[in-house]
């Protein structure tokens, strides 16, 4: 189905609105849902999503919402999922930036300027929104709070730039564009590895020779498929050897960037982040946000994606060692 007109402009409007302190109820439907990254899961009502939205404006009151890409369309079928789906979504990442004024599911505020980090995708029913999918990159919360929970991230950490064209904020209606097929070629070469040679997976051929690529905390930023192999893939394709993807509930094109997001599961079989070998089949939420070049190879990825989620799963509790380190340790088995 394809977008309303002005469905970019009113999201945009809505959710700028939110992070100045607007009501949750002028943005959200009464029974819309809220699809949160771990530890915060899904919640449905927009008093749910109301109780989320207090306490982080408690921990920043002077928020303000710096978008670095903000596209929507029609969103794609993906067979590999029969649920019912979103006809259309919009997609943003960013960060609130503010003072971090008063903790935060135990991250010590810092009483300075942090940068929350957030990659989202709403739909729009008529004037409000009915489903969200967000997730806000916690651990680089911890990482400016001084709270670092993991080994030295692969890596660099650090604050994500936004698009070098800087044309994210797509605001306008457009046409549907061709964006998306590059991304699906490129999954499919990544999907074609042997479980021996890199270069089984032939997705070099989409990418710009000195890419950049934007992962979330715990990952870090790479550049070229020298530094994606090194930082990136191998570690991951050593800890999920068999992985895969369980299908997108997002799949939308705007001019040169498309959005994909969902489930990448694999046998967790190696080392990641410093957390050994489990044998347990993992889940991890992911969204990519591309940007082609004119040429239509992908010069840029951002990579949000849920490594506390992912630790959780393996009996790693990020929170409950941060809520160690600050004096609340666990005292009962």
């Amino acid at each position: 189905m394809p977008m309303p007109p002005g469905t970019k402009k009113l999201a945009h409007s809505l959710l700028t609105a939110l992070a100045d302190g607007a009501p949750v109820a002028d943005a959200y439907h009464p029974d819309a849902v809220w699809n949160g990254a771990h530890p915060y899961g899904t919640v449905s009502g927009a008093g749910a999503v109301a109780a989320i939205w207090n306490d982080l404006r408690r921990a920043l009151p002077d928020m303000e919402r710096r978008d670095l890409i903000f596209v929507g369309s029609e969103n794609r079928d993906d067979p590999r999922l029969k649920a019912p789906r979103a006809p259309h979504l919009v997609a943003a990442i960013g960060h609130l930036q503010g003072t971090f004024a008063a903790d935060y599911l135990h991250i010590p505020a810092t009483h300075g300027v942090v940068h929350l980090r957030y990659a989202e995708a709403h739909y729009l029913d008529r004037d409000r929104i009915r489903e969200s999918w967000v997730m806000f990159d916690l651990l680089d919360l911890m990482r400016q709070a001084g709270a670092w929970p993991l080994p030295p991230s692969l890596g660099q950490e650090g604050m994500w730039p936004g698009p070098a064209t800087q044309d994210g904020l797509r605001l306008q209606d457009s046409t549907a564009s061709d964006s998306l097929e590059t991304v699906f070629k490129m999954h499919a070469a990544l999907l074609a590895f042997d479980g021996r040679d890199l270069n089984s997976m032939p997705h070099a051929d989409y990418w710009t020779d000195r890419f950049m690529y934007y992962a979330g905390s715990g990952i870090g930023m790479t550049r070229g498929l020298a530094g994606f192999r090194a930082h990136h893939q191998i570690p991951f394709l050593t800890a999920f050897p068999d992985r895969n993807a369980r299908g997108h509930f997002i799949r939308i094109a705007d001019g040169p960037y498309a959005v994909t997001g969902g489930t990448v599961f694999g046998t967790h079989s190696g080392e990641i982040m410093g957390m050994p070998a489990t044998g347990k089949v993992v889940d991890v939420k992911v969204m990519d946000f591309y940007r082609l070049d004119p040429q239509g190879r992908i010069a840029e990825n951002w990579l949000p994606i849920d490594v506390p989620g992912m630790a959780h799963q393996m009996g790693y509790d990020i929170f409950a060692r941060l809520r160690h380190y600050r004096g609340h340790p666990r005292r009962t088995l």
